[in-house]
């Protein structure tokens, strides 16, 4: 008899066989068993009982999957997007769309998932670094950047990580635009052109022109400007001279402010005084000329009276002007009253020809008066 066969109860058994091993279809069975007596609330011993309580197993197994398959379509199918988000569809991780805000609809997960974008949110991020001007000189630059992700799909997938790509690209610009200025400029009151120009750099970066990251810079600003702290005090002085010379800008512009207009009127009363100055020579002139025409008609018709007349009248003239008095001594004893005050008075009043007088109008009375005509008595009999 083998070793192995079921009569050798002395001898060792097969190692591999210690046991029937277990039939799968009966576990299967087993498994359906207790099922039905955990649904149906016991089992039964017959096989008619069997069948029933299969079915029975079978109807409630299939309604929890349906409720689970229609609550898992529920919660996956449906998205609610917020005013201020957008949604990113991936179908199958590939780009497929862009839901607005609302209740959207997709495909249950996980052939497509959404991916929610805060676009019309600000974000903004502040560094401070130490940089150098165009003269090389350090200073010191606090600036803050606001931005938006107005491009979800870019701002999601074209960059890796989008703020620390801003980061960077502001830092780049802003060193660009210190670069490219003195001390002085950065230090003074150019800053909100600097921080536009750092900003139209950082856009051209950002934008689709660049690296296309979906961002884009909404506001650029230069919080602090200030030099290191070993060289402050010597840019103290600097900034002080600097506000010196800008009040002395300012006091100078407020002097030309006020003698500017008062130079002005003095030019202008100028100007109008040799406009009646010219007026009242063109008018004396032409007044002169016309005298003189009729002077030379009557120095055709009388020329010893005419000559006479001319001398009286321009020793007169002369003679007016002069302070001292001739007398003639050697006609007596007489006292003679002389009214010194008002002669010199008038010696000293200037022979002022008024502009609007016509002096053409005069000349043909003075000329036709008989005592000018013969102011001497020429033509009068001698005395005995």
């Amino acid at each position: 008899m083998a070793w192995n066969q079921p009569g050798n109860n002395n001898k060792k058994r097969d190692p591999w066989q210690d046991g029937d091993p277990p039939d799968l279809e009966e576990a299967l069975k087993n498994m359906k068993d207790r099922l039905g007596r955990i649904f149906n609330g016991g089992g039964g011993g017959g096989s008619s009982s069997g069948r029933s309580n299969n079915g029975g197993t079978a109807f409630v197994v299939g309604s929890i999957v349906a409720i689970a398959v229609a609550i898992w379509l529920l919660t996956t199918t449906w998205v609610t997007i917020d005013e201020s988000e957008r949604g990113v569809v991936l179908r199958f991780g590939k780009f497929n769309r862009i839901l607005e805000p609302g209740l959207g609809l997709k495909l249950p997960s996980p052939i497509e998932t959404v991916t929610k974008v805060e676009s019309l949110r600000v974000r903004s991020i502040s560094e401070e670094r130490r940089m150098l001007t165009s003269d090389e000189n350090f200073v010191i630059v606090d600036y803050n950047v606001q931005y938006q992700a107005t491009t979800p799909k870019d701002f999601l997938y074209n960059v890796r990580s989008p703020e620390e790509t801003l980061q960077q690209v502001a830092n780049s610009a802003v060193r660009q635009v210190v670069g490219g200025n003195t001390l002085d400029s950065v230090l003074s009151g150019e800053r909100t052109k600097m921080a536009a120009d750092a900003k139209e750099i950082m856009q051209g970066l950002l934008g689709q022109e660049g690296y296309a990251t979906g961002m884009v810079v909404t506001e650029m600003n230069f919080q602090n400007v200030r030099p290191p702290d070993e060289v402050k005090k010597a840019f103290d002085d600097a900034i002080a001279a600097r506000e010196d010379n800008q009040r002395i800008k300012n006091e100078a512009e407020a002097y030309r402010s006020k003698v500017e207009p008062e130079a002005r009127g003095v030019a202008q009363r100028l100007r109008t005084e040799a406009e009646g100055y010219k007026t009242a020579l063109i008018a004396t002139a032409t007044g002169e000329a016309k005298r003189f025409d009729l002077l030379v008609e009557q120095y055709q018709q009388a020329p010893q009276v005419t000559r006479k007349r001319l001398f009286l009248e321009t020793m007169q003239e002369v003679l007016s002007k002069n302070p001292k008095v001739m007398v003639d001594v050697g006609g007596g004893n007489q006292v003679m009253y002389l009214p010194l005050d008002k002669l010199m008075r008038s010696s000293v009043v200037p022979n002022f020809v008024d502009p609007k007088r016509d002096t053409s109008q005069a000349l043909p009375e003075r000329t036709a008066s008989p005592d000018l005509l013969d102011p001497l008595g020429a033509n009068r009999e001698p005395r005995q």
